[in-house]
């Protein structure tokens, strides 16, 4: 099966801060999920790196992306503030802006690979 390349983006915001897909599609998932345990389990991830990568993105940016509330079950829960939503918007933004002028470059650097990808198995 033949899969289309994709173009993965991470922004080198400064020394030791980025921005890539798994720190865009946590705060996609906080949005849709409203809850930072939620957003982490349904990546696979638990809910301390979920939190710990919350609190880096809070820190990269001048005000905070994601604010939670504790609580219990019903009472607790996180959102992207209105920062959050445009550097998830603006990220996004870029990757379709990639995907939409590199797609001939993308397209030939395909066709240099084998079809099935390489054989990354260990030697025999």
């Amino acid at each position: 099966m033949s899969r289309r390349p994709i173009i993965r983006i991470r922004v080198v915001l400064h020394e030791g801060a980025a921005l890539g897909p798994g720190k865009a599609d946590l705060l996609a998932a906080i949005a849709e999920y409203g809850s930072i345990a939620a957003a982490g389990r349904s990546m696979g991830m638990s809910y301390q790196r979920a939190w710990s990568l919350v609190d880096e993105l809070n820190r990269y940016f001048r005000s905070p992306v994601v604010e939670a509330t504790r609580g219990g079950a019903g009472r607790g829960g996180a959102h992207l503030t209105s920062v959050g939503r445009e550097v998830l918007a603006t990220y996004r933004s870029i990757e379709q802006k990639a995907t939409k002028y590199c797609g001939a470059e993308v397209e030939r650097l395909r066709r240099l690979a084998p079809p099935e990808g390489p054989d990354i198995s260990a030697p025999k």
